[in-house]
């Protein structure tokens, strides 16, 4: 008998393995019968990786004595709440990553009061009959977008392919070939118009569509104008874009309508936003947008969602669409929903709703958080050097890409270990923190953290700086 085979005929069985005090131990936590399916996927995995000549047979043993380990590793993971809080010091405030827009106490208050009894979801209590979960909406958005109708569904993308579905289906929409984007997870939009049923017609060049353009292409088979924020680039220089109140007319000229895929979710004014030249949802339907679709969980501030707001008549046609049962949001994400846009709509936003309270942080006030920590390690004696400079956050999520907001940064030399390893140590801790690495510093900017979390992130950066002996 080989080593190999002598070294795999001395596994230990399953039931020696739940027989250890350490297992025994996990059995409060876990299942007999979880912890023997367990057992038996590591013990397949030290099988399978000796054969393969990935493991040595004289480390077989080392590797099976490492099972009660690897159960409470999976134990733990088990028990510990998922997705995890994390500290933001990125200074990027819409960070896709890490969940995008924290909801407001109030957003997560209306969410645990749908979610903890029965609610008048879709159920009229005037007339003690069937109702629409899109009333609970309704309020609010009559006074935020006055006579526009709005349907709210499971995210942006969502609400692109159901406008798409409901008014282009088997017909063509018109698009700028500088606005044929692709985001996240491989979206792109020529993909999500032939899952619509839609066929993309593309005008003009990659930097320059003029309203001629538009026209050119019109045809009996025209279904839609469609203009689609170009939401993490721009293309500078040698550009032309059709203006959108030039495209309106010509889609008033035609009967077509025009649908506009703001994407951010921005309701503040261009000039108050602080977002460049971005325009808000309501801007861009002054300007003759017949729909405007946008992200519920981004410069809006609240949760997860996907909003189609404008006509009333083209909404209604969406709503009646069977997508959009499919698409719909759950009555959780209806209370956050309905309480943002009503702190939107009394003007208490900028204030009330996380996300944009970190965008309108100012600088002068991170700099003094940020030389606050600076101070606190030093009086640890936090083995880094130490700097506070001036620099930029980004607002991040595909809005504003090229607009950095003015911020202070908090800049770390580790004198004890590399700096990835510094770095790496912070993702470990409890919570993670997630920073950055430029130029050999470890780089973080407090705009994205809040402000009862700074004692906590020192003690984090004094750990993570002290290799463990």
């Amino acid at each position: 008998m080989d080593d190999k085979a002598s070294a795999l005929r001395s596994l230990p069985a399953v039931d020696e393995l739940l027989r250890l005090p350490e297992v025994q131990a996990l059995a409060a936590e876990v299942s007999p019968a979880l912890l023997a399916a367990w057992i038996r996927e590591a013990l397949g995995g030290i099988r399978r990786a000796a054969m393969e000549g990935r493991i040595e047979a004289g480390r077989v043993a080392e590797e099976a004595g490492r099972i009660p380990e690897i159960l409470r590793g999976r134990a733990e993971l088990l028990a510990a709440p998922v997705p995890r809080r994390v500290v933001n010091a990125t200074g990027v405030v819409v960070h896709t990553n890490l969940g995008r827009a924290p909801l407001a106490p109030g957003a997560i208050a209306a969410m645990g009061e749908a979610a903890a009894s029965y609610s008048n979801l879709e159920y009229d209590l005037g007339t003690g009959e069937r109702g629409s979960r899109g009333v609970h909406l309704r309020e609010a958005a009559a006074a935020l977008f006055p006579g526009c109708g709005l349907l709210a569904v499971n995210n942006n993308a969502a609400a692109v392919m159901l406008v798409l579905n409901t008014l282009a289906e088997g017909r063509e929409v018109v698009l700028s070939r500088g606005e044929l984007v692709e985001i996240g997870g491989s979206f792109r939009i020529p993909e999500v118009m032939s899952k619509a049923g839609a066929i993309l017609r593309e005008v003009g060049t990659t930097n320059r569509t003029r309203i001629a353009d538009y026209r050119a292409a019109l045809s009996e088979r025209t279904g839609l104008f469609v203009k689609v924020h170009t939401s993490n680039y721009r293309i500078v220089g040698f550009v032309e874009e059709t203006p959108l109140a030039a495209l309106a007319a010509l889609a008033k000229e035609t009967g077509i309508p025009v649908v506009v895929d703001q994407g951010s979710g921005s309701l503040l004014p261009e000039r108050e936003s602080g977002l460049g030249d971005e325009k808000s949802v309501g801007e861009l339907l002054k300007d003759g947008a017949d729909l405007v679709t946008f992200s519920g969980d981004k410069v809006l501030g609240g949760p997860q969602a996907g909003l189609i707001v404008g006509s009333p008549e083209l909404v209604a046609r969406c709503a009646r669409n069977p997508l959009a049962r499919a698409l719909r949001i759950d009555k959780l994400r209806i209370g956050a929903l309905a309480w943002t846009l009503a702190e939107h709509a009394a003007g208490r936003a900028r204030t009330s709703l996380p996300v944009l309270e970190m965008h309108f942080r100012s600088p002068a006030e991170i700099e003094r958080r940020a030389r606050a920590v600076a101070a606190e390690l030093e009086r640890r004696g936090t083995p880094v050097g130490r700097a506070v400079e001036a620099g930029s956050s980004r607002v991040g999520g595909g809005a504003a890409p090229l607009w950095d907001v003015p911020s202070a940064l908090l800049v770390l030399k580790p004198l004890a270990r590399s700096v990835s390893s510094f770095e790496a140590a912070l993702r470990r801790n409890d919570p993670p923190v997630v920073a950055r690495i430029s130029e050999g510093n470890l780089v973080l900017d407090l705009r994205t953290v809040d402000p009862a979390e700074d004692s906590l992130l020192a003690a984090a950066l004094d750990a993570a700086a002290r290799p463990k002996a």
